[in-house]
C-alpha cells in the first residue's frame, strides 16, 4: 500500500477526563502504533473531547478546570488535542452527536466526503472547486509542478491536523474556523479518511448493558463509523462481543489493540486518581502528568470526596 491509498484516521475519545492520566493519553499512542503497524492506516490526529458539565457523574468538576486539564496533558503532543465543543453546548450530548458534529465539520471545512467504515468514498478528501483557477501549492521553481506523494500528505497532515484537532492556549478554548481555505493540495491525489472512536475494552462491555445504549446509536458508531479499542486488565474482548447482537454484526469495524504491554486500569482510571489525590498518595505521579498535578493542586480540586 502507498502512503496516499491508505486510510487515513483520525482517532476521537469521549468521555469525563476528571482528572485526564497518563493512561488516556497512552491510549492514543498504543491505538496510533498499532494501527500504523497493520499497514493499512495512517494516524493524521487525535481529538480528546471531555463531556458536558450536565452529564450528571458525582464529583465532575467544570468543564472550564477539565479542558485545561486536558490540554496541560497534550500540550507536548504533535497530533492530540483537546476539543471544547461538547462543553460549549447547551446540554450534554452523546457520543453519536460527537462523532457527527466532526464529521460534519470536516465536511464543511475540506469539502471532503468522509468514508464510513462500510463504504470507502471514493472522493478526493480535499479538492479545490471546479471552477476555480489552480494556484501553485510551491513557490520554489526547483519544486516540479506536480508535488511527490511525500509532500502532499505533509501538506494534508499539517492542514488537517490545524482543522480537526485544534489545540487552543491553555487561557482560550476556540472554535474550528469553518470558513478555512486549504488550497489545491488534494487535486493530484485521493485519501480516505475515517474519524474512529477510542475506546477502552470497559467501554465496550457497556454496550452489552440492556438499555444503557440507544440501538440505533450504536448502530451509528459501530456501523458507520467504527471503533478501536485498547483493552484493560487483560479484559475478553471477543467474549464482549459475543454478548451484543450488534457488536456481534458489526466485529469487522472493530479493531482490537494488540501490543506486549500491560494496561493496568489503574495507569487509566480518573477515580484512582482522585483518590490517590485525597489521601495524599505520592503514586499521583504514576496517574497523572506534572502539570496536570500542579494545576489540581493550584485550583484546589479533587480535595475531598464529593470531587
Amino acid at each position: 500500500m502507498t502512503e496516499t491509498t491508505k486510510t487515513h484516521v483520525i482517532l476521537l475519545a469521549c468521555g469525563s477526563f476528571n482528572p485526564i492520566t497518563k493512561g488516556h493519553i497512552q491510549m492514543f499512542e498504543r491505538a496510533r502504533d498499532y494501527l500504523h503497524k497493520t499497514g493499512r492506516f495512517i494516524v493524521i490526529g487525535g481529538i480528546v473531547s471531555p463531556v458536558h458539565d450536565s452529564y450528571g457523574k458525582q464529583g465532575l468538576v467544570s468543564s472550564r478546570h477539565r479542558l485545561i486539564m486536558c490540554q496541560l496533558a497534550v500540550q507536548n503532543s504533535d497530533w492530540i488535542r483537546v476539543d471544547p465543543w461538547e462543553c460549549y453546548q447547551d446540554t450534554w450530548q452523546t457520543t453519536c452527536s460527537v462523532l457527527e458534529h466532526h464529521r460534519d465539520l470536516m465536511k464543511r471545512v475540506t469539502g471532503c466526503i468522509l468514508s464510513n467504515v462500510n463504504t470507502p468514498s471514493m472522493t478526493p478528501v480535499i479538492g479545490q472547486p471546479q471552477h476555480e483557477t489552480p494556484q501553485p501549492i510551491y513557490q520554489n521553481n526547483n519544486v516540479p509542478a506536480k508535488p511527490t506523494a511525500a509532500k502532499i500528505l505533509g501538506k494534508v497532515g499539517e492542514s488537517l491536523s490545524r482543522i480537526c484537532c485544534v489545540r487552543p492556549p491553555v487561557e482560550r478554548f476556540t472554535f474550528v474556523d469553518e470558513n478555512a481555505n486549504l488550497g489545491t493540495v488534494m487535486r493530484y491525489e485521493e485519501i480516505e479518511l475515517r474519524i474512529l472512536l477510542l475506546c477502552g475494552s470497559d467501554l465496550l462491555e457497556s454496550f452489552c448493558i440492556p438499555g444503557l445504549w440507544n440501538e440505533a446509536d450504536m448502530e451509528v458508531i459501530v456501523g458507520d463509523f467504527g471503533i478501536v479499542v485498547v483493552p484493560r486488565d487483560a479484559a475478553d474482548t471477543d467474549r464482549i462481543m459475543n454478548h451484543s447482537s450488534i457488536l456481534r454484526k458489526y466485529k469487522n469495524n472493530i479493531m482490537v489493540v494488540k501490543d506486549d504491554i500491560n494496561h493496568p486500569m489503574s495507569v487509566v482510571s480518573s477515580t484512582k486518581s482522585r483518590l490517590a489525590l485525597q489521601h495524599g498518595d505520592g503514586h499521583v505521579v504514576d496517574y497523572l502528568s506534572q502539570p496536570v498535578i500542579d494545576y489540581i493542586l493550584k485550583s484546589q480540586l479533587y480535595i475531598n470526596a464529593s470531587g
